[in-house]
Parts: C-alpha cells; structure tokens; sequence
C-alpha cells in the first residue's frame, strides 16, 4: 500500500487518502464498518478514544477532532500535540488518548475506515467544567437577636450548572431562592444562592454550610461554612435548693442567666429594695444564701442580670413553714383514717333515720286496723277482737312485728 501524506505548514495537518482504497473502488468487504463510543471527562482529565473494526482486510484507521484535523493515521501522529499520544494500533483497532483535557476539546470527533467509499464513525467527547469552591458572604458578627441574615453563596466555572445546597447543622433548609448565569467563556456557568434567616439565640453557635453538587466531583461535594454569632438579652431563673423552706434551716437560691454578651454579675433585692440582713443573707456571685430562716424572711427576692443588650430578672416568694403543721410522716395516715371514720358515722346515721321511718310507718298501720274495729264495739276488748277478725278476713292488711 502507497499513502500520500500532504503537511500544512502551520497544524500540521495530514490528508491521508489510500491507494488501495482506489485501487479496489466498488470493493467493499462485508463486516467492514468502524467501531466508537462517547466519551465523558473532567476538564483536566484525560480521555481514551477507541475504534475498532470486527472484520478488516489491512485497511487502515485514522482519528480526526471536531476541528476536522487528523490526529492519527494507523500508528502515526498526525498532530503536533503532545497531550495526545497512541494507546493501541492494529488492523482492528485505533485507540489514543487525550489528556489535560480542556472545555475547547468537546466536540464530535470521527473514526475514518479507509474504505471504498470511506466509512466513519462518531464520538462525541464531552468536557465537564469543574465548579469552584463555593464562597459564602453577607455575614456580619455579630447579629441581634430578631435581624434578618441574608447569606449569599457563590460558585463559578461549572459545566452543566452546578446545584447549591444550604444545611443548618444536619438539617437541610429548603424552598431557597437560585440564579444561574454564563461565564464569560460561554461555556461554564457561575451559580448563586440566597440565604435569608432571622437570627435566633438558639442559632448561637450553629454552622450554616453551603454544599455544591456536581456530576464532576465524583460524589464529593464542595462545601463552604459559616458559624453564627448571635447576641441576645439574658435569660434569667432561680432555682431553690430546698422546696419548703422551714424555720431554722440553711436556704440557698442560685440565679441562672444565659446571655451573650455574657450577662455582668446579678444584683439581688428583696420586696423592690435592698437585701435587709447582710450578716445572715451573703450573696456569692450568682448565689445568695440565707443562712438561719425565721418568719420576717419572708418575701418577693429578686434576681436581675443585665448584658450589653437588654437586661431581664426573675422573681421567687419565700414562704417558710411551720414545722409544727407537720407532725412526720404519719401524718397523713391520720388524715386518711379521719376521714374514714366520718364516713362510717355519716352511713350509721343515714341508715338509723331510715329505719326509724320504716317503723312509724308500720306502726300507724296496726293503730288505723285498731280504730276500724271499735266503731261498733261497746269497749275496748270487743273492738280489739273485731279488728283481729277483720285483719285475718282481709289478705291485703298484714301485721309485721320487728
């Protein structure tokens, strides 16, 4: 076989054409018919491309970019491009690779069997851009308890679009606002997305991340993150360290506040005005303790705690107890068996009126039955004995004695 090669002066760019392939025209061998597959790779990366032909009668291979320029014909290099080199050259198979691959080498690249005609085949290279790591902006530290946050994330270079994704914590925040524009390549895209959050106290401390998804990232997302700072006025409470305080007994109340800035040292009072008794009432800080309770203790104490935003106080009434009202833990009992025995009397009484009824009512029975029979007996025994005998006549008027 002859084969021309004809060199442009500034690709150098082969026209190859086969004598054989003229030499044999309307000779087409059946099974003949070149092989590719698309391909995908990161920008950066690098590519095989393979062609392959089942059946060939020593024709030769040859490999063109979108650009129509020859890459490789059989085993040699068209193409002074030292990114691209040869991976396999046989009568059955061409096979080169590309790498650093760049956005400008996607295109349609041709497999070419030197035929009578030619055949072809295409394959198209696709070229992913790979975003860059996002950036989050708009924060400012620190942020009010109540303002609105409004977070901007930003990414550029990706191709397709990259999707940006917004995470509080493990939480992910959903229905958030997106706007994709061309680069100025007119190839790669720059991605944006907002953010807006009112700031909360229990968001103090939180990691807000930006996550950027891409098909050319291999399932490793770029993630940008932002930690909140949020100031808010102190939240107060006391706590009592027994619950019913009696004379004579040690009585301790701790004042809790949370703020931030964290809140200066707490300021105790007592019924609006000033602790009364410094030498039994010492106050420690956040803690003020009562050391030997009597009755004039008692009263409204006051804890207050006071930041750079706001101030805020709670309150707890003393009330303390005569130990006295309560004899020990039987006390109680005797309560219960009280109230027992005063249902018991209650049920005696009910039932001793009802059945005092019931027997007046039986006994003006027998006294009705009485003066029905002495109204036609001359005295007393006659009429006695007629009632007896009314009473055995009649089967409706009965007698009971209890």
């Amino acid at each position: 076989m002859c084969i021309f090669y004809l060199f442009s002066s500034s690709h150098a760019i082969i026209s190859l054409i086969p004598v054989s392939a003229v030499r044999n025209k309307g000779k087409v061998t059946q099974g003949q018919f070149p092989v590719t597959w698309n391909a995908t790779v990161v920008e950066g990366g690098t590519v095989n491309l393979t062609c392959r032909v089942d059946q060939n009668d020593n024709t030769s291979l040859q490999w063109s970019n979108p650009a129509q320029q020859t890459l490789y014909f059989d085993d040699k290099k068209a193409l002074r491009d030292n990114r691209i080199e040869l991976i396999r050259a046989s009568w059955h198979e061409l096979s080169i690779s590309v790498s650093d691959v760049s956005l400008s080498d996607e295109g349609l690249y041709t497999c070419s069997l030197f035929t009578m005609p030619v055949k072809t085949s295409k394959a198209y290279l696709t070229v992913l851009g790979v975003p860059e790591k996002p950036h989050i902006s708009g924060f400012t530290s620190p942020v009010m308890e109540g303002e609105i946050i409004q977070l901007t994330c930003k990414t550029s270079g990706s191709k397709p679009a990259a999707d940006i994704r917004w995470f509080k914590g493990d939480q992910e925040i959903t229905g958030i606002q997106k706007l994709q524009e061309k680069d100025s390549n007119g190839k790669t895209f720059t991605v944006i997305s907002y953010l807006d959050i009112r700031g909360d106290r229990k968001d103090d401390g939180a990691i807000v991340r930006c996550r950027v998804d891409h098909e050319s990232l291999n399932s490793t997302p770029h993630i940008a993150m932002q930690l909140l700072e949020i100031h808010y006025t102190p939240s107060v409470k006391i706590i009592p360290s027994i619950s019913l305080p009696q004379e004579g007994q040690r009585l301790l109340l701790t004042c809790e506040s949370k703020g931030k800035p964290l809140p200066e040292p707490v300021l105790w009072t007592k019924d609006g005005g000033e602790l009364p008794d410094p030498e039994r009432m010492v106050v420690n800080g956040r803690e003020l303790t009562i050391t030997f309770l009597n009755k004039t203790d008692n009263g409204t104490y006051r804890c207050e705690a006071t930041n750079s935003i706001g101030k805020n106080s709670a309150e707890y009434t003393l009330i303390i107890n005569d130990p006295n009202a309560y004899p020990g833990p039987a006390a109680p009992d005797h309560a219960l068996i009280g109230g027992i025995v005063a249902v018991v009397v209650f049920v005696t009484l009910c039932s001793i009126i009802l059945l005092g009824r019931y027997l007046a009512r039986h006994k003006g029975t027998y006294l009705t039955n009485e003066a029905k029979g002495a109204e036609d007996a001359p005295d007393a025994d006659t009429a006695i004995i007629n009632a007896e005998g009314s009473q055995v006549n009649a089967e409706e008027k009965k007698e009971y004695f209890i």
